[in-house]
């Protein structure tokens, strides 16, 4: 089971909003009094990796790093598709029944998803493949594929520039404010912009160095949250080797907050010094922003494998690709994708007496959701008197086994009764399909020509971390959907909202109002298939084929945006 490690500030323990540090002078301290977004130690809102250096689930400490993502893809191979894109986006609601310790009230959005988010793949020349060796990454650039199996062609995987992966985060109200917890304010949303980067050269066989990791982790974070003025919290610069309380702190002064059922535009899109997130909030008329730039504090992490130097290197952070299809991705990432909206789930657990004093936090007593006693995954726990609104106890570690909130018939439309699904269950996230920009055409909105469904059970199947499943990700053996353990899982279907008739994405059941299609009608039928990736065997010229996912490709897109042509 992995060990789940987030923000918490206890007397001699230095910690993140994404993990855990360690106790000051152990082989994982930081700079005391700072804070340090270490994915290493499997912070929640991280992107999911395929192995670590050691080949293997864990990272180099032993830990899990990862997290179910049902996921959304979108695709189009006109130039442009792949660095400004625009979104519209509802906040989901939380419903009137208020939950309780027993799990027998409603169920809030912060127990389904301690965020969703919008992603990009990203050039970062300090990170894998090829940190640091001389490997150019031109910014929106479909030059920048390399996804061949063949050592000894141009088009190696392995000759692929460095890679990060951009997520813009959304992160609900209600319960335990972060740090240390997972909500910005007891009513109102968040967000922030992250870019995770992976400091390993697999064509050398080497890592960041271990001085460096102590600060940054093997998989490092650029952080800071969407403001109202556009820069980062003063004193609190966003890249990973200076950051601090201050970055990852929330200032409701500062920083766009935004309330549940508020319609917002998401705004993507490509500047000379960096990609700019831009949210119109229609609904309160606040404007918020935040651009991935030098000089708004954003850097690389210098790849040094050897020695102790641990050095920022401002950078403007540009989007990798011109188009978004099945050849753009992040190479070391365990999903396949480049444009995309995801779901992160599988992080909540009922417990009614929390340890908040020992780490990792674990959970002391029997539970709603373990009733004959706390299993392994129950750690990083909360007692009820430490939520800003929802006085319930509970758990963020990875649910490994699959029993916790996520996985049970609490998501909008799994009830068969209407009235019952809106007084219990939160209104569903809805999300449009993107429109685009093309190169050379200025306001003109395009559509993507494809959607895909993808899920990354596999890799959270292999049973180090999983007890009741066993996916060989080689073989795809084992690898299952739903994941045993679960008796829900969510998927997304089609609607048109009332106030445009315009056609929107949403995730949860079956069963929700004004539904347009269900693409099958269960996470089986809608994520398809077993996908085969392709890797690079760390510190070998040589292919890595692994089962991260299951995906299913439409060839058309069922939910085109009336705007776009």
């Amino acid at each position: 089971m992995g060990t789940f490690r987030c923000p918490h500030f206890l007397a001699g323990l230095i910690v993140s909003a994404f993990g855990v540090l360690a106790l000051p002078g152990t082989a994982t301290a930081a700079i005391p009094g700072s804070v340090r977004p270490l994915c290493d130690d499997n912070g929640p809102l991280c992107t999911e990796i395929n192995e670590f250096s050691n080949g293997q689930t864990t990272n180099y400490e032993g830990h899990y790093v990862g997290h179910d993502e049902p996921s959304l893809l979108f695709y189009s191979n006109v130039p442009g598709s792949g660095n400004h894109m625009q979104y519209r986006l509802v906040l989901p609601k939380d419903p009137p029944v208020m939950p309780n310790q027993a799990g027998t009230g409603g169920t809030f959005n912060f127990q389904l998803h301690p965020a969703f988010w919008f992603g990009v793949a990203m050039c970062d020349t300090q990170s894998y493949p090829n940190p640091n060796n001389g490997v150019a990454c031109t910014p929106d650039s479909d030059a920048n594929i390399f996804d061949g199996s063949d050592p000894t062609k141009a088009d190696w995987i392995g000759n692929h520039p460095g890679t990060a992966f951009m997520e813009m985060q959304f992160y609900p109200p209600g319960w335990v404010v972060w740090p240390p917890g997972d909500s910005c304010d007891a009513t109102r949303w968040c967000a922030a912009l992250n870019i995770d980067s992976l400091s390993e050269d697999p064509n050398a066989g080497t890592a960041l160095n271990n001085a460096c990791q102590a600060v940054v982790g093997v998989e490092y974070v650029n952080f800071a949250f969407i403001t109202l003025n556009g820069k980062p919290h003063p004193g609190g610069p966003p890249n990973p080797v200076q950051s601090n309380n201050t970055t990852f702190t929330p200032d409701p002064t500062l920083d766009l907050f935004m309330n549940s059922g508020d319609v917002l535009i998401v705004d993507l899109h490509d500047t000379p010094h960096g990609l700019q997130i831009v949210i119109q909030d229609l609904t309160s008329g606040q404007t918020g922003s935040m651009t991935a730039s030098a000089a708004n504090g954003f850097g690389q992490v210098k790849y040094a494998p050897t020695g102790k130097s641990c050095k920022n290197l401002p950078y403007d952070f540009h989007p990798m690709y011109s188009t978004s299809s099945e050849h753009t991705r992040v190479p070391w990432a365990a999903h396949s994708y480049n444009v995309a909206f995801s779901d992160e789930i599988g992080h909540f657990e009922y417990c009614s007496q929390a340890d908040t004093v020992n780490f990792p936090f674990v959970c002391l007593a029997p539970s709603a959701t373990d009733p004959a006693g706390a299993d392994a995954d129950d750690n990083f726990c909360f007692n009820a008197t430490d939520s800003s609104r929802v006085a319930i106890g509970g758990c963020l570690g990875t649910d490994g086994d699959f029993d916790g909130v996520p996985y049970q018939f609490v998501w909008p439309g799994t009830s068969g009764n209407p009235d019952t699904d809106r007084q219990l269950h939160p209104r569903s996230v809805l999300f449009s399909s993107p429109t685009f920009v093309p190169t050379g055409q200025p306001g003109r909105h395009a559509n993507y020509d494809r959607v895909a469904f993808e899920v990354d059970l596999p890799r959270i199947e292999v049973n180090s971390i999983s007890p009741n499943n066993n996916c060989n990700r080689t073989t795809g053996v084992g690898c299952v959907n739903p994941p045993n353990g679960a008796s829900f899982y969510p998927f997304y279907s089609t609607r048109n909202t009332d106030d445009t008739e315009s056609c929107m994405w949403q995730l949860g059941g079956a069963n929700i109002p004004g539904t347009s299609n269900t693409f099958g009608g269960t996470s089986t039928a809608e994520f398809g298939p077993l996908l085969s990736s392709l890797y690079q065997v760390f510190g070998a010229q040589a292919p890595l084929f692994r089962y991260n996912n299951f995906r299913q490709i439409l060839s058309a897109n069922p939910c085109r945006n009336g705007e776009g042509d």
